[in-house]
């Protein structure tokens, strides 16, 4: 009985002691795959057998340092060791409260579903969604000032689980004041992408942030689709009507350079763009006689600028009204078509729509194809 007594004893000894030194098991030399991508460069999606990894490699112009995130189930993290000197971050799934900090970044969102989850923004006036205005007005997401200066205290207060970030050149302190509070902060890189299709399957970005891989793979195949489809119609005219862009801004007249995405865009639209052969980063900045000797009878004027009306654009500076396509009024801008509180739609949602921007050109310059088209973002200044 004795022996018996003791070899019980023994047995809940050695149960208990196993208990307390178990730890996560770290596994090694899982096999990565990775998840290939169309046309986007700046990011790139990988598995493991445990967990995804984000990586991105482009978030503004020139950067040197390579992002890399772990995003890992809330059922699996206490099960696996990670090295987090490995990462940047690591983001638990599913993420019920996010923060985002560029307009782009919202059609992500309320695209697959995941609107509710916003519980922050820098600069809530700029939403154009009616969907998300709703959760703004209803106090579901707060007001987080500025992007260059976000209000932490107001943030950290929403106890977001990961911020999505936006930065040009990565010094934004307010992000790094959030990093070292212990809540993630991925650089979203929309933006510096170099053609419209690349911009758009940054959804995918978001896809994976919320286990929704599928759906953002099936809404980009169809803005792409759309997209080419477009490309094939505009090429069944002859016409290229001439395009002058931009406006003058003191004694500058700021307009797209042609290996700009928007020059892309008129070039998949078919129409004669007459800065199509400048090169460079960022806009062009020409003189006021450069333009007009080069654009005085141009056909049709896109983009002036944030004028909203040909008074204002002939007020801003009386040398655009002698342009042909002022006197034909044939000037159209993105900038009338706003939000509830003046956010501008197309700076919203047209980087993960080109299909729709594609078509309003194409609307715009060969109405003849498009005859039963509304326009969605453009209207013509009145």
């Amino acid at each position: 009985m004795l022996k018996k007594t003791i070899l019980i004893v023994l047995f809940f000894i050695t149960l208990i002691a196993c208990k307390k030194n178990t730890k996560p098991v770290e596994i090694s030399n899982q096999t990565v795959t990775e998840i290939p991508l169309n046309y986007a460069k700046g990011f790139s999606i990988s598995a493991t057998n445990q967990y995804k990894i984000l990586t991105i490699s482009n978030p503004w112009p020139n950067a040197d340092k390579v992002y890399k995130y772990a995003l890992v189930e809330d059922s699996i993290l206490p099960k696996i060791a990670l090295n987090r000197n490995e990462f940047d971050g690591i983001v638990t799934l599913p993420i019920n409260k996010i923060v985002v900090t560029s307009t782009t970044h919202l059609p992500g969102l309320e695209l697959l579903n995941a609107e509710n989850t916003l519980v922050g923004f820098p600069g809530t006036d700029f939403i154009s969604s009616e969907k998300i205005r709703a959760l703004v007005d209803s106090g579901n997401i707060r007001e987080l000032g500025k992007n260059e200066g976000i209000n932490t205290e107001v943030l950290l207060a929403t106890q977001p689980e990961v911020v999505v970030g936006f930065g040009i050149d990565g010094k934004n302190k307010s992000l790094e004041t959030i990093k070292k509070s212990g809540i993630p902060v991925i650089f979203n890189g929309d933006w510096v992408e170099s053609s419209p299709l690349a911009k758009a399957e940054w959804i995918k970005f978001f896809g994976v942030l919320f286990n929704k891989e599928q759906q953002a793979d099936s809404i980009f195949n169809r803005i792409k689709t759309d997209y080419l489809e477009a490309i094939k119609l505009a090429k069944n005219t002859q016409t290229r009507p001439t395009i002058l862009s931009g406006a003058m801004h003191k004694d500058i007249w700021y307009l797209p350079n042609g290996t700009s995405t928007e020059a892309q865009l008129l070039e998949d639209a078919h129409i004669n763009y007459l800065w199509s052969d400048s090169k460079g980063i960022g806009s062009l900045s020409l003189n006021f006689e450069t333009v007009f000797a080069k654009a005085k009878d141009a056909d049709i004027w896109l983009s002036p600028s944030n004028y909203t009306s040909l008074e204002s654009l002939k007020n801003g500076n009386p040398h655009h009204a002698t342009f042909k396509a002022f006197e034909t009024k044939n000037i159209y801008s993105f900038t009338n078509t706003t939000g509830a509180t003046g956010g501008v739609l197309y700076f919203e949602l047209g980087m993960t729509r080109p299909d729709l921007v594609l078509k309003d050109l194409i609307k715009i310059c060969h109405p003849e194809l498009l005859k039963n088209y509304d326009l969605y973002f453009f209207k013509r200044l009145e």
